[in-house]
């Protein structure tokens, strides 16, 4: 028996009763679930694959039965996301608290999370088992048995739900689709911009600070007063950006941490701070970028990181000075670094914050220094 037919929206049509058949497929009613099923959530109750039976309603007229094979079902499984059904049960994206891998859904009060490429999908406010694929879904949200549930995922068959605004942007992107491009296609700040007052009004950098990173070309304006730091690899490419602003803190989606670096590039003095506003902030600290390479690992420690602070250790005459923050994390970040440093055979000295480079600088501009 072919899958249910697609038909307009709107009109309610009737479901009759389910009779059992053979374990290797069973009957289900061949019209789509009347939308006012999906006017609230009800109690899941999990049914499983195979013959079902769903009651009568009162005052109905028979309707045509049909039955749907299992390799049917898992065709339906296949072609229906769960955004489908969320997006015809009046849910919305909340693009804020959203990952490509994490969707979340909302409805008044209510939340789903999809995941698994849009296949899964779970409710983090339900009961422990408020969870499944497509036809569960159907089920958690209208409290209908499998039977019922599958008929509406049939008629969702090719259905486009709305896409999520910062997947359209994705594919507006395609002319700058790589990390490099993404960073050109932002402009530098400027005194009057929001990160330049993000800067030098929040995080008391002053302006000659300012102006110098952005002459090596390391910074850019991020979304909302953010800034954009640059972490580029030993030939200078950019590879990812730290991202900080008053309300926000992370990394370029995409991209992957090396190091940013703000200087001489030959310098033999290489300080490496956690956090690039640590690296410009310990800079004014000594007077300047001149004389000096201020290293950020981005607050974290990958492969190419710790591969290229290696790099510039082993070239002659470097003094690697751990200039990460005053507590355990940094600590450890030290003792990494001067385990390069004592593998390498260059120079090592430990610099040590009061807490970290920025909140040094702030508490010092706050008592007149």
């Amino acid at each position: 028996m072919p899958l249910a037919s697609r038909r307009p929206q709107g009109t309610l049509r009737r479901v009759w009763r389910v009779v059992p058949v053979a374990s290797s497929e069973f009957v289900a009613p061949a019209a789509p679930l009347p939308p006012w099923l999906f006017a609230a959530f009800h109690n899941h109750v999990p049914h499983g694959v195979g013959p079902v039976e769903t009651k009568e309603r009162p005052g109905t007229k028979m309707a045509q039965k049909g039955r749907m094979r299992r390799n049917e079902v898992e065709e339906l499984r296949e072609k229906v996301p769960c955004a489908a059904v969320l997006d015809k049960a009046g849910f919305v994206v909340d693009l804020r608290e959203s990952t490509r891998r994490a969707v979340k859904y909302r409805r008044d009060g209510d939340i789903i999370i999809v995941i698994h490429e849009g296949r899964g999908w779970f409710d983090p406010l339900g009961e422990t088992d408020a969870k499944g694929d497509v036809f569960s879904l159907v089920e958690h949200l209208a409290g209908v048995g499998f039977a019922e549930g599958l008929l509406h995922v049939a008629d969702l068959v090719g259905y486009q739900p709305a896409k999520p605004a910062w997947e359209r942007a994705a594919r507006e992107r395609s002319r700058s689709q790589t990390v490099s491009g993404r960073w050109l296609a932002r402009r530098r700040p400027w005194p009057s911009s929001r990160t330049w007052q993000y800067l030098t009004g929040e995080r008391l950098l002053s302006a000659a600070a300012v102006r110098d990173a952005i002459r090596q070309d390391r910074l850019r304006e991020g979304p909302h007063g953010s800034m954009w730091a640059a972490h580029v690899d030993d030939d200078g490419a950019v590879t990812g950006w730290e991202e900080r602003g008053p309300q926000w803190r992370g990394f370029a989606s995409g991209g992957a941490k090396v190091l940013f670096r703000l200087g001489r590039l030959d310098a033999q003095r290489v300080c490496v701070a956690e956090a690039a506003i640590d690296a410009m902030s310990l800079a004014e600290f000594e007077g300047g970028s001149d004389a000096c390479l201020y290293l950020s690992t981005g607050g974290g420690w990958a492969t190419a990181t710790e591969a290229a602070i290696r790099a510039l250790a082993e070239r002659r005459g470097t003094l690697l000075v751990a200039a990460t923050d005053s507590n355990p994390q940094g600590d450890a970040y030290a003792r990494r670094i001067k385990s390069i440093a004592d593998e390498v055979g260059c120079g090592y000295e430990r610099l040590r914050p009061a807490d970290d480079w920025n909140e040094d600088l702030k508490a010092m501009k706050k008592k007149g220094g």
